[in-house]
């Protein structure tokens, strides 16, 4: 590929189901969740391979970026209206600043295991650096809007899906037009999408900067697209609504594709993932942090500097960080966002 691969890391969210670990002044990216280094520092370390490196992030936040991803250049979103106008912006930023690229875009906040290792992994599509370059391959030779889609290892619900389309090969990699996005599904519809092939959503893109912003002026972000030609893009951002990139442009894009992707991979979105991603004892409890269980099973629990004991429950998670205690059912996990809501309203958060 003659055009250079610029890693865009997006680092602008809070991780509001993340509360109390998470606050305004703590967005979850800064955390240690799955290791020593917070989660920022393991995505930046992931895509080491790519020519540069570009955080977005919001300007609350753009200080501490250098203590997580020391070697990435800093771009500050005007104002967070979720990943559409965000990507956008920083998109046309690096075109400012690189010229014709292709960008690939990965969340901060996310997991990723290899599936093997060396040879073996990257000819089997579980090793990220080489899904992410042929994802970079395709959008430069075809010009396509690439999604990365995950294997599902089971039918969540707590996730998008990608409908792959009609297949096709480059330089003998798969990949597939991109047929259809679909929302969080109930339980039963998940079922039916592992079933059919679809994907997980990942929320990681390729593109080049020109197959973008043409595809984002037939988008709501359109007004954004014409502000950043004749300004900074501080008054676009005024103009378009907060909506994701899947929604404004992906959805909309009449040439996008979809690359395969076979790694482990996870959204740690809420409390409940922790699960899947630490080990747990006999009875089914996972701990980050310093935590005793006694009769107690398949309860996640979650401290910085504190013990916990838990005694005769279940299915629980109890996160214990700053002044802050919460207790909610591992399956209303999601629900923090109402504990969320209610302290933003009253200037807790």
């Amino acid at each position: 590929m003659d055009r250079p691969l610029v890693a865009l890391v997006l680092a602008g969210g809070t991780g509001t189901r993340l509360y109390p670990a998470s606050r305004a002044d703590r967005p979850k990216q800064f955390l240690s969740l799955v290791g020593d280094d917070s989660l920022l520092a393991e995505t930046a370390d992931r895509v080491d391979f790519a020519d540069r490196t570009f955080v977005s992030t919001r300007p609350a936040f753009a200080d501490e970026i250098s203590d997580h991803a020391p070697d990435a250049d800093v771009l500050t979103e005007p104002v967070a209206k979720d990943t559409g106008p965000a990507l956008v912006y920083a998109t046309h930023r690096i075109r400012e600043e690189v010229g014709d690229c292709v960008v690939l875009v990965v969340p901060s906040d996310h997991t990723v295991s290899d599936l093997g290792s060396g040879d073996e992994a990257a000819a089997g599509g579980g090793h990220f650096e080489s899904v992410a370059q042929t994802g970079a391959r395709v959008a430069a030779e075809t010009g396509a809007l690439v999604t990365f889609g995950v294997d599902p290892s089971r039918a969540e619900t707590g996730y998008g899906y990608v409908e792959p389309g009609e297949g096709r090969s480059l330089d003998g990699e798969t990949y597939f037009d991109l047929a259809a996005f679909h929302e969080k599904p109930d339980a039963e519809t998940a079922a039916e999408y592992v079933d059919a092939g679809y994907y997980w959503n990942a929320g990681i893109f390729a593109w080049t900067p020109e197959s973008l912003l043409a595809a984002a002026r037939d988008s709501p972000l359109a007004p954004l697209v014409d502000a950043l030609e004749t300004d900074d893009g501080s008054r676009g951002f005024d103009d378009v609504p907060e909506v994701s990139i899947d929604y404004a442009v992906m959805e909309r894009a009449d040439h996008a594709a979809v690359v395969p992707a076979a790694f482990e991979w996870d959204d740690l979105g809420s409390w409940d993932a922790l699960e899947r991603v630490l080990e747990a004892d006999a009875d089914g409890n996972v701990a980050l942090g310093d935590a005793l269980t006694v009769d107690a099973e398949d309860n996640v629990v979650a401290s910085d500097d504190k013990h916990v004991s838990l005694v005769g429950v279940s299915e629980l998670a109890v996160v214990a960080w700053d002044d802050r205690v919460l207790v909610i059912p591992k399956e209303d996990a999601q629900r923090v966002r109402e504990v969320v809501s209610r302290l933003k309203a009253e200037g807790r958060f």
